[in-house]
């Protein structure tokens, strides 16, 4: 027979368990609650954070498009503006030496000659700027070019300059790639024209232009294009070379890694170099020693 007492106590044991595993679950959900409600602060907060990144780099490219639109509209308005003053300079001073030459002083033969080499670099810097202001109108069609047709034309714009520096050129069979021709010609004219220029005396320079066809998984960046291809095209010579660390702000547009006096130039072609690259959706890099030449690498879509 069961006690009173004793089934009292018993069921008194019961709810006490009861009312602890009561409360061991709501603690349990309250510590879940507070976990989730944490979790759900945290990627409110990350997701904040996302949004007023996005924001600021939107701000940035918007600001960045900005100034390289206002910097080719520059360039393009003051070449224009400037050519008129220029002209007349050069009208001016061909008078002079025409009729009045004779009668200068040797002082002022040595000014005028400075007068003509100044309106000579002038000129030379406005048609880069031209130049640069071209390279970066992305209005042109692109086609499927065959690079051998095109490198073609550019040694017969060069002749007389591969001629004069006694150049060796070993060119491979190149590959096809998409291409606006104008400006990837004027691509390929500048960088051998670098190779031509910046060479020690009495050592002929021997360039080297190979192709290859590439997977995107091997570039050397990473691409801005959903191609899976490249053509992969390589340009390098044995001329003098530059420090590595150099390699990306020669593309900068009106740097020079040498003095006038050294070397002609405005320090614009290989910033037009960079922006027909870019505008073919491609990547450029430079490899470069001291002493042992100098090596691009450009990779632009393949067919």
């Amino acid at each position: 027979m069961l006690h009173p007492i004793k089934m009292t106590q018993d069921l008194a044991s019961v709810l006490k368990l009861l009312e602890a595993s009561e409360s061991k679950v709501y603690q349990l959900q309250e510590t879940n609650r507070l976990l989730q409600s944490d979790k759900e602060t945290e990627r409110i907060r990350f997701e904040d954070s996302l949004t007023r990144n996005d924001i600021l780099l939107n701000k940035n490219i918007q600001r960045l498009a900005k100034m390289n639109s206002e910097l080719e509209s520059f360039a393009y308005i003051s070449s224009h503006d400037l050519q008129e003053p220029l002209r007349k300079i050069r009208t001016f001073a061909g008078r002079i030496a025409e009729s009045d030459h004779e009668h200068l002083s040797e002082t002022g033969k040595d000014y005028f000659s400075r007068i003509n080499k100044a309106v000579e670099r002038m000129q030379v810097l406005i048609d880069d700027l031209l130049a640069y202001s071209r390279a970066a109108n992305r209005a042109q069609a692109i086609e499927n070019t065959d690079l051998n047709i095109l490198m073609e034309e550019v040694f017969t714009e060069l002749k007389e300059d591969i001629q004069m520096t006694k150049a060796v050129i070993d060119i491979t069979d190149l590959c096809e790639a998409r291409i606006v021709p104008f400006q990837f010609r004027q691509l390929m004219i500048n960088l051998l024209c670098n190779a031509l220029k910046f060479t020690y005396p009495g050592r002929p320079p021997v360039i080297k232009i190979t192709s290859g066809i590439v997977e995107s998984a091997s570039l050397p960046a990473e691409p801005v294009s959903g191609y899976s291809t490249y053509c992969h095209i390589a340009v390098a010579d044995n001329g003098i070379g530059f420090e590595q660390e150099y390699a990306e702000q020669i593309f900068e547009l009106f740097q020079r890694l040498h003095g006038r006096e050294e070397f002609t130039g405005t320090g614009i072609g290989l910033a037009i170099v960079k922006k027909i690259v870019d505008n073919h959706e491609g990547i450029i890099t430079a490899h470069s020693q001291p002493g042992k030449g100098t090596r691009f690498d450009i990779y632009i879509p393949h067919l």
